[in-house]
Protein backbone atom coordinates (compact mmCIF):
# COMPACT_ATOMS: atom_id res chain seq x y z
CA UNK A 1 0.00 0.00 0.00
CA UNK A 2 1.24 3.50 -0.85
CA UNK A 3 0.39 6.12 1.74
CA UNK A 4 -0.77 9.36 0.14
CA UNK A 5 -0.05 12.72 1.75
CA UNK A 6 -2.39 15.69 1.38
CA UNK A 7 -0.48 18.83 2.40
CA UNK A 8 -3.22 21.32 3.26
CA UNK A 9 -1.74 23.66 5.86
CA UNK A 10 -4.02 25.16 8.49
CA UNK A 11 -6.37 27.25 6.31
CA UNK A 12 -9.21 26.12 4.06
CA UNK A 13 -9.56 29.20 1.87
CA UNK A 14 -7.94 27.69 -1.21
CA UNK A 15 -10.14 25.54 -3.45
CA UNK A 16 -7.36 23.01 -3.97
CA UNK A 17 -7.11 22.50 -0.22
CA UNK A 18 -10.83 21.97 0.13
CA UNK A 19 -10.74 19.47 -2.73
CA UNK A 20 -7.95 17.56 -0.99
CA UNK A 21 -9.98 17.46 2.22
CA UNK A 22 -12.87 16.06 0.17
CA UNK A 23 -10.60 13.40 -1.32
CA UNK A 24 -9.47 12.34 2.16
CA UNK A 25 -13.10 12.29 3.32
CA UNK A 26 -14.05 10.08 0.36
CA UNK A 27 -11.37 7.63 1.52
CA UNK A 28 -12.95 7.49 4.97
CA UNK A 29 -16.37 6.81 3.47
CA UNK A 30 -14.85 3.98 1.44
CA UNK A 31 -13.61 2.27 4.60
CA UNK A 32 -10.00 3.41 4.27
CA UNK A 33 -7.65 4.74 6.97
CA UNK A 34 -6.73 8.43 7.03
CA UNK A 35 -4.50 10.17 9.57
CA UNK A 36 -5.35 13.79 10.33
CA UNK A 37 -4.34 16.56 12.75
CA UNK A 38 -6.34 17.52 15.81
CA UNK A 39 -5.46 20.19 18.36
CA UNK A 40 -3.89 17.46 20.54
CA UNK A 41 -2.07 14.90 18.36
CA UNK A 42 -2.57 13.33 14.95
CA UNK A 43 -5.37 10.77 14.89
CA UNK A 44 -5.78 7.68 12.71
CA UNK A 45 -9.34 7.84 11.41
CA UNK A 46 -11.82 5.27 10.16
CA UNK A 47 -15.61 5.17 9.81
CA UNK A 48 -16.70 4.30 13.36
CA UNK A 49 -19.75 2.42 12.05
CA UNK A 50 -17.74 -0.05 9.96
CA UNK A 51 -16.17 -2.99 11.77
CA UNK A 52 -14.02 -3.77 8.75
CA UNK A 53 -12.64 -0.22 8.68
CA UNK A 54 -12.08 -0.11 12.44
CA UNK A 55 -10.28 -3.45 12.39
CA UNK A 56 -7.86 -1.79 9.97
CA UNK A 57 -6.91 0.65 12.73
CA UNK A 58 -6.06 -2.20 15.10
CA UNK A 59 -3.98 -3.95 12.43
CA UNK A 60 -2.06 -0.84 11.39
CA UNK A 61 -1.30 0.20 14.97
CA UNK A 62 -0.78 -3.26 16.44
CA UNK A 63 -3.26 -2.13 19.11
CA UNK A 64 -4.70 -4.46 21.79
CA UNK A 65 -8.28 -5.39 20.97
CA UNK A 66 -9.67 -4.49 24.41
CA UNK A 67 -8.45 -0.89 24.15
CA UNK A 68 -11.49 1.26 23.17
CA UNK A 69 -11.35 4.03 20.58
CA UNK A 70 -12.54 7.62 20.78
CA UNK A 71 -15.20 8.68 18.28
CA UNK A 72 -14.75 12.16 16.79
CA UNK A 73 -17.70 14.28 15.68
CA UNK A 74 -18.03 17.72 14.10
CA UNK A 75 -21.40 18.75 15.52
CA UNK A 76 -23.33 18.03 18.72
CA UNK A 77 -26.29 16.89 16.64
CA UNK A 78 -24.29 13.75 15.80
CA UNK A 79 -24.59 12.64 19.43
CA UNK A 80 -28.22 11.69 18.85
CA UNK A 81 -27.13 8.80 16.63
CA UNK A 82 -24.35 7.66 18.99
CA UNK A 83 -25.57 7.79 22.58
CA UNK A 84 -28.71 6.90 24.54
CA UNK A 85 -28.64 9.95 26.79
CA UNK A 86 -26.46 12.82 27.93
CA UNK A 87 -26.58 13.79 31.61
CA UNK A 88 -26.72 17.41 32.73
CA UNK A 89 -23.11 17.50 33.94
CA UNK A 90 -21.81 16.17 30.62
CA UNK A 91 -23.91 18.79 28.82
CA UNK A 92 -22.27 21.52 30.90
CA UNK A 93 -18.84 20.17 30.02
CA UNK A 94 -19.68 20.05 26.32
CA UNK A 95 -20.94 23.62 26.37
CA UNK A 96 -17.75 24.80 28.05
CA UNK A 97 -15.11 22.64 26.35
CA UNK A 98 -16.32 21.60 22.89
CA UNK A 99 -14.73 21.93 20.46
CA UNK A 100 -11.67 21.10 22.53
CA UNK A 101 -9.48 18.44 24.15
CA UNK A 102 -12.18 16.81 26.29
CA UNK A 103 -13.60 13.33 25.69
CA UNK A 104 -16.81 12.20 27.38
CA UNK A 105 -17.67 8.55 28.05
CA UNK A 106 -21.43 8.15 27.54
CA UNK A 107 -24.00 5.32 27.30
CA UNK A 108 -23.78 3.97 23.76
CA UNK A 109 -26.82 3.55 21.56
CA UNK A 110 -26.89 -0.15 20.59
CA UNK A 111 -25.52 -0.71 17.11
CA UNK A 112 -24.51 2.93 16.60
CA UNK A 113 -20.82 2.11 16.17
CA UNK A 114 -18.81 -1.03 15.61
CA UNK A 115 -18.34 -3.14 18.76
CA UNK A 116 -14.61 -2.91 18.06
CA UNK A 117 -14.85 0.83 18.84
CA UNK A 118 -16.34 0.26 22.30
CA UNK A 119 -14.30 -2.90 23.06
CA UNK A 120 -17.61 -4.57 23.86
CA UNK A 121 -18.54 -2.05 26.56
CA UNK A 122 -21.93 -0.38 26.92
CA UNK A 123 -20.30 3.06 26.68
CA UNK A 124 -18.71 5.08 23.90
CA UNK A 125 -16.08 7.81 24.21
CA UNK A 126 -16.87 10.90 22.13
CA UNK A 127 -15.18 14.23 21.50
CA UNK A 128 -15.31 17.21 19.14
CA UNK A 129 -11.78 18.31 18.19
CA UNK A 130 -10.85 21.99 18.06
CA UNK A 131 -8.99 21.89 14.77
CA UNK A 132 -10.41 23.33 11.55
CA UNK A 133 -9.00 20.55 9.38
CA UNK A 134 -10.32 17.79 11.62
CA UNK A 135 -13.78 19.35 11.72
CA UNK A 136 -13.80 19.90 7.96
CA UNK A 137 -12.74 16.31 7.32
CA UNK A 138 -15.39 14.83 9.62
CA UNK A 139 -18.13 17.01 8.12
CA UNK A 140 -17.10 16.09 4.58
CA UNK A 141 -16.97 12.39 5.46
CA UNK A 142 -20.50 12.54 6.88
CA UNK A 143 -19.82 9.86 9.47
CA UNK A 144 -18.51 9.59 13.04
CA UNK A 145 -14.77 8.97 12.90
CA UNK A 146 -13.02 6.57 15.28
CA UNK A 147 -9.50 7.89 15.75
CA UNK A 148 -6.81 6.84 18.22
CA UNK A 149 -3.38 8.45 17.92
CA UNK A 150 -1.76 7.77 14.54
CA UNK A 151 1.27 5.81 15.72
CA UNK A 152 2.31 2.22 16.26
CA UNK A 153 0.88 1.07 19.59
CA UNK A 154 3.15 1.93 22.51
CA UNK A 155 5.19 4.51 20.58
CA UNK A 156 5.20 8.26 21.28
CA UNK A 157 2.09 9.89 19.83
CA UNK A 158 2.59 11.92 16.62
CA UNK A 159 2.47 15.70 16.73
CA UNK A 160 3.63 16.15 13.13
CA UNK A 161 2.73 14.37 9.91
CA UNK A 162 6.29 13.05 9.55
CA UNK A 163 5.88 11.18 12.85
CA UNK A 164 2.86 9.40 11.38
CA UNK A 165 4.84 8.54 8.27
CA UNK A 166 7.71 7.17 10.37
CA UNK A 167 5.37 4.69 12.08
CA UNK A 168 2.65 3.92 9.55
CA UNK A 169 4.03 4.49 6.05
CA UNK A 170 2.62 1.77 3.81
CA UNK A 171 0.14 0.64 6.47
CA UNK A 172 -2.53 3.34 6.01
CA UNK A 173 -4.13 4.97 2.99
CA UNK A 174 -3.34 8.62 3.60
CA UNK A 175 -2.22 11.47 5.86
CA UNK A 176 -3.70 14.96 5.97
CA UNK A 177 -0.65 17.11 6.75
CA UNK A 178 -1.81 20.17 8.67
CA UNK A 179 1.48 21.05 10.32
CA UNK A 180 2.36 20.65 14.02
CA UNK A 181 -0.44 20.15 16.52
CA UNK A 182 -1.06 22.65 19.32
CA UNK A 183 -1.70 21.01 22.70
CA UNK A 184 0.72 18.12 22.24
CA UNK A 185 -0.88 15.61 24.65
CA UNK A 186 -4.15 13.76 24.16
CA UNK A 187 -7.58 14.82 25.35
CA UNK A 188 -8.78 14.49 28.92
CA UNK A 189 -11.24 11.59 29.20
CA UNK A 190 -14.01 11.84 31.79
CA UNK A 191 -17.10 9.86 32.75
CA UNK A 192 -19.90 11.17 34.95
CA UNK A 193 -20.97 8.45 37.39
CA UNK A 194 -24.53 7.82 38.55
CA UNK A 195 -23.74 9.55 41.84
CA UNK A 196 -22.68 12.72 40.00
CA UNK A 197 -18.95 12.34 40.53
CA UNK A 198 -16.80 13.17 37.53
CA UNK A 199 -14.19 10.43 37.01
CA UNK A 200 -11.04 11.52 35.17
CA UNK A 201 -10.11 8.36 33.30
CA UNK A 202 -7.15 10.00 31.56
CA UNK A 203 -5.65 13.44 32.28
CA UNK A 204 -5.07 15.56 29.22
CA UNK A 205 -5.62 18.91 27.55
CA UNK A 206 -8.31 20.04 30.02
CA UNK A 207 -6.77 20.14 33.50
CA UNK A 208 -8.37 18.94 36.71
CA UNK A 209 -8.22 22.51 37.96
CA UNK A 210 -10.25 23.63 34.94
CA UNK A 211 -12.81 20.87 35.50
CA UNK A 212 -13.15 21.92 39.13
CA UNK A 213 -13.77 25.53 38.04
CA UNK A 214 -16.43 24.44 35.59
CA UNK A 215 -18.12 22.11 38.08
CA UNK A 216 -17.79 23.72 41.52
CA UNK A 217 -20.69 21.63 42.82
CA UNK A 218 -19.33 18.27 41.61
CA UNK A 219 -16.59 16.00 42.94
CA UNK A 220 -13.80 15.50 40.39
CA UNK A 221 -11.97 12.23 41.03
CA UNK A 222 -9.16 10.41 39.27
CA UNK A 223 -9.74 6.78 38.30
CA UNK A 224 -7.04 4.22 39.00
CA UNK A 225 -5.09 3.11 35.96
CA UNK A 226 -6.71 -0.31 36.17
CA UNK A 227 -10.13 1.20 35.63
CA UNK A 228 -11.49 -0.10 38.96
CA UNK A 229 -12.43 2.52 41.54
CA UNK A 230 -11.31 6.10 41.96
CA UNK A 231 -9.71 8.45 44.44
CA UNK A 232 -9.86 12.19 45.02
CA UNK A 233 -7.84 13.96 42.33
CA UNK A 234 -6.52 16.51 44.79
CA UNK A 235 -5.10 13.72 46.91
CA UNK A 236 -3.27 12.32 43.90
CA UNK A 237 -1.67 15.66 43.12
CA UNK A 238 -0.73 16.32 46.74
CA UNK A 239 0.84 12.90 47.17
CA UNK A 240 2.80 13.18 43.94
CA UNK A 241 4.17 16.58 44.88
CA UNK A 242 5.50 15.12 48.12
CA UNK A 243 8.07 13.10 46.10
CA UNK A 244 8.30 10.58 48.95
CA UNK A 245 8.42 6.85 49.29
CA UNK A 246 4.65 6.75 49.66
CA UNK A 247 4.25 8.18 46.15
CA UNK A 248 6.58 5.55 44.75
CA UNK A 249 4.68 2.83 46.56
CA UNK A 250 1.41 4.18 45.15
CA UNK A 251 2.80 4.01 41.61
CA UNK A 252 3.93 0.42 42.16
CA UNK A 253 0.57 -0.53 43.63
CA UNK A 254 -1.21 0.90 40.60
CA UNK A 255 1.07 -1.08 38.28
CA UNK A 256 0.40 -4.28 40.22
CA UNK A 257 -3.35 -3.66 40.15
CA UNK A 258 -3.24 -2.99 36.42
CA UNK A 259 -1.40 -6.25 35.80
CA UNK A 260 -3.89 -8.30 37.82
CA UNK A 261 -7.23 -6.83 36.76
CA UNK A 262 -9.20 -8.59 34.02
CA UNK A 263 -11.40 -5.57 33.35
CA UNK A 264 -11.37 -3.90 29.95
CA UNK A 265 -10.32 -0.24 30.18
CA UNK A 266 -13.08 2.33 29.61
CA UNK A 267 -10.68 4.81 28.05
CA UNK A 268 -7.55 4.71 25.91
CA UNK A 269 -4.37 5.15 27.94
CA UNK A 270 -5.64 3.41 31.09
CA UNK A 271 -4.15 -0.07 30.90
CA UNK A 272 -1.24 -0.44 28.51
CA UNK A 273 2.25 1.04 28.29
CA UNK A 274 2.31 3.97 25.89
CA UNK A 275 4.43 6.74 24.47
CA UNK A 276 7.77 4.93 24.99
CA UNK A 277 11.02 5.60 23.15
CA UNK A 278 13.05 2.56 22.12
CA UNK A 279 15.70 3.18 24.77
CA UNK A 280 15.16 2.61 28.50
CA UNK A 281 13.64 5.76 30.01
CA UNK A 282 13.84 6.54 33.74
CA UNK A 283 12.38 9.58 35.48
CA UNK A 284 14.35 11.39 38.18
CA UNK A 285 12.51 13.65 40.60
CA UNK A 286 12.90 15.21 44.02
CA UNK A 287 12.25 18.24 46.17
CA UNK A 288 15.59 19.78 45.20
CA UNK A 289 16.54 20.57 41.60
CA UNK A 290 20.18 20.37 42.63
CA UNK A 291 19.78 16.81 43.94
CA UNK A 292 17.98 15.79 40.75
CA UNK A 293 20.81 17.18 38.60
CA UNK A 294 23.47 15.49 40.74
CA UNK A 295 21.75 12.10 40.50
CA UNK A 296 21.32 12.40 36.73
CA UNK A 297 25.02 13.19 36.32
CA UNK A 298 25.88 10.20 38.50
CA UNK A 299 23.66 7.87 36.48
CA UNK A 300 25.09 9.21 33.21
CA UNK A 301 28.64 8.47 34.33
CA UNK A 302 27.73 4.89 35.19
CA UNK A 303 25.86 4.47 31.90
CA UNK A 304 28.80 5.70 29.86
CA UNK A 305 31.04 3.20 31.66
CA UNK A 306 28.64 0.45 30.53
CA UNK A 307 28.88 1.64 26.93
CA UNK A 308 25.34 3.04 26.74
CA UNK A 309 24.27 5.73 24.29
CA UNK A 310 22.98 8.30 26.77
CA UNK A 311 20.22 10.88 26.64
CA UNK A 312 18.70 13.47 28.97
CA UNK A 313 15.22 14.96 28.65
CA UNK A 314 15.18 18.28 30.47
CA UNK A 315 13.99 21.89 30.21
CA UNK A 316 15.51 24.79 28.27
CA UNK A 317 16.73 26.46 31.47
CA UNK A 318 18.63 23.35 32.60
CA UNK A 319 20.00 21.80 29.43
CA UNK A 320 23.53 23.13 30.02
CA UNK A 321 23.79 21.14 33.27
CA UNK A 322 24.18 17.81 31.49
CA UNK A 323 26.80 16.06 29.38
CA UNK A 324 25.15 13.23 27.47
CA UNK A 325 25.24 11.95 23.91
CA UNK A 326 21.97 13.78 23.39
CA UNK A 327 20.44 16.44 25.64
CA UNK A 328 16.91 17.41 24.58
CA UNK A 329 15.32 20.51 26.10
CA UNK A 330 11.57 19.97 26.13
CA UNK A 331 9.97 23.38 26.53
CA UNK A 332 10.49 25.81 29.36
CA UNK A 333 9.81 25.57 33.08
CA UNK A 334 8.19 28.98 32.75
CA UNK A 335 5.78 27.74 30.06
CA UNK A 336 4.23 24.35 30.94
CA UNK A 337 2.23 24.34 27.70
CA UNK A 338 5.48 24.31 25.74
CA UNK A 339 6.56 21.18 27.62
CA UNK A 340 3.35 19.41 26.60
CA UNK A 341 3.72 20.51 22.98
CA UNK A 342 7.29 19.25 22.77
CA UNK A 343 7.12 15.98 24.74
CA UNK A 344 6.41 13.41 22.05
CA UNK A 345 8.71 14.97 19.46
CA UNK A 346 11.46 15.03 22.10
CA UNK A 347 11.00 11.33 22.88
CA UNK A 348 11.26 10.53 19.17
CA UNK A 349 14.57 12.42 18.94
CA UNK A 350 16.16 9.86 21.26
CA UNK A 351 15.18 7.12 18.83
CA UNK A 352 16.77 9.05 15.97
CA UNK A 353 20.00 9.25 17.99
CA UNK A 354 19.94 5.58 18.96
CA UNK A 355 19.84 6.37 22.68
CA UNK A 356 19.75 3.25 24.86
CA UNK A 357 19.68 4.90 28.31
CA UNK A 358 17.57 8.01 28.87
CA UNK A 359 17.01 10.05 32.04
CA UNK A 360 14.28 12.65 32.33
CA UNK A 361 13.53 15.53 34.66
CA UNK A 362 9.86 15.89 35.51
CA UNK A 363 7.42 18.81 35.45
CA UNK A 364 5.33 20.12 38.31
CA UNK A 365 2.13 18.06 38.49
CA UNK A 366 -0.46 20.76 38.17
CA UNK A 367 -2.41 22.07 35.20
CA UNK A 368 -1.16 20.54 31.96
CA UNK A 369 1.81 19.20 33.93
CA UNK A 370 -0.41 16.45 35.37
CA UNK A 371 -1.08 15.13 31.87
CA UNK A 372 2.58 15.42 30.90
CA UNK A 373 3.63 13.47 33.99
CA UNK A 374 1.01 10.80 33.27
CA UNK A 375 2.50 10.29 29.79
CA UNK A 376 6.06 10.33 31.10
CA UNK A 377 5.30 7.67 33.71
CA UNK A 378 3.82 5.41 31.06
CA UNK A 379 6.72 6.05 28.68
CA UNK A 380 9.10 5.06 31.49
CA UNK A 381 7.01 2.02 32.52
CA UNK A 382 6.84 3.60 36.00
CA UNK A 383 10.64 3.62 36.45
CA UNK A 384 11.15 6.57 38.81
CA UNK A 385 14.20 7.48 40.90
CA UNK A 386 13.26 9.57 43.95
CA UNK A 387 16.06 11.76 45.39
Amino acid sequence: MKTKIWTVGTALDATVRQSEIQEAADCLREGKLVAFPTETVYGLGADARSTEAVEGIFRAKGRPSDNPLIVHIADKSQLHDLVDRVDETSCRLMDACWPGPLTLVLPAKPGAVSPRVTAGLATVAVRMPAHPLALALIRAAGCPVAAPSANRSGRPSPTEARHVLDDLDGLIDGIVDGGPTGVGVESTVVEVAADGRVHVLRPGGVSAERLAQLLPDAAVVSAHDDGAGAEAYGAVVTRAEAHGAAAGASVAAKADASASTPLAPKSPGMKYAHYAPKGRLTLVRGLSAERVAARIRQELEAARARGEVTGVLTFAERARLYDADLVVPCGSLADPDSVARGLYAALRRFDDAGATFILAETPEEKGIGAAVMNRMRKAAADRVIEV
